[in-house]
């Protein structure tokens, strides 16, 4: 299979040969959202009926207004922004994001507009991730973000610091598969715990440090290994260093600074990408498929928290 650094991604071109007409965008929603033909989601029903479940405003000139409320129509309010999208999605060349504020300079909308956008793309982002659970040999740390207020509490009880898991999969080989960083409570066994449950899958291999609280893996029936800090250095951590290291400074590198309640789905954003890289041309259509998917998330519920 060829990977991410002998592929093309997917250029405007190809973006306009594949979507570039009205008709060519609505066949790609209908195929996305009724794969196996239309089924009415009113009646179950394999007929047309009256119930209303789409727009008959052109899909690519859908205000931003309209895109926020029915945001399954994000991706084609015009083509320019389906190239963002398609580039913020496939483009491994760099490995960064794409800010609200490069969003709404491109696109011509508002900021709120833009950041409300880029928000529910990250969050369909985080949702599916978080239904994928790691598997085989995971190399597992714990990692804060952000650092002490000036005179504050120094150290790990620092209340300016969030503590999240960075684990990342590997194949018989060594070589990265997947990966996943999740915002935790805390590094208790308790919350632990509850976070490989959801994660992992039973059997795995977990390498870790050693911190007490890891042991937790093992009520998965995953193997847990390794102790002390000095482990870290060892090529079993390479990639979990490595990839702890990519994220903090893609982040840092576009964002500047970022909320810590919305943390999860920065983190979740890196993830994706680097999850499905070695198909980039797929990107786009699998990401449309899995946003028709995911319930819709209200404008005044993205200011939460979001864990």
């Amino acid at each position: 299979m060829c990977g991410p650094e002998c592929q093309g991604g997917y250029s405007l071109p190809g973006l306009m040969r594949d979507y570039g007409t009205e008709e060519q965008c609505r066949q790609a929603l209908f195929q996305w959202r009724w794969p196996k033909g239309y089924i009415c989601t009113h009646c179950e029903s394999t007929q047309y009926c009256r119930a209303q479940v789409s727009s008959h405003l052109p899909v690519q000139s859908l205000p931003p207004s309209t895109i926020i409320n029915q945001w399954h129509y994000l991706r084609f309010n015009q083509a320019a922004s389906n190239h963002l999208v398609s580039s913020y999605l496939t483009n491994n060349s760099s490995k960064t994001g794409l800010s609200a504020l490069a969003l709404r300079r491109q696109l011509g909308v508002s900021y709120n507009t833009a950041w409300a956008m880029k928000q529910k793309i990250m969050q369909v982002m985080k949702e599916r991730d978080d239904s994928r659970p790691l598997t085989g040999v995971i190399q597992l740390d714990d990692v804060y973000w952000g650092g002490e207020h000036h005179g504050g509490k120094p150290g790990r009880g620092s209340p300016n610091k969030t503590p999240f898991v960075a684990a990342v999969s590997s194949d018989v080989d060594g070589h990265p598969q997947r990966m996943n960083m999740n915002v935790v409570k805390g590094f208790r066994l308790k919350e632990i715990e509850r976070w490989e449950k959801r994660h992992l899958t039973p059997n795995s291999h977990v390498v870790s440090d050693g911190l007490a609280c890891f042991t937790a893996v093992t009520k998965a029936q995953c193997k847990s290994t390794g102790g002390g800090p000095a482990c870290v250095s060892l090529r079993e951590f390479t990639w979990v260093n490595t990839m702890i290291g990519n994220v903090k400074n893609a982040i840092t590198g576009v964002y500047h600074s970022i909320d810590h309640r919305h943390l999860p789905r920065y983190l979740a954003e890196y993830r994706y990408r680097f999850n499905r890289r070695f198909d980039l041309t797929a990107l786009l259509p699998r990401f449309c498929y899995v946003a028709l998917r995911t319930p819709s998330m209200p404008a005044r519920l993205l200011s939460l928290a979001e864990g």
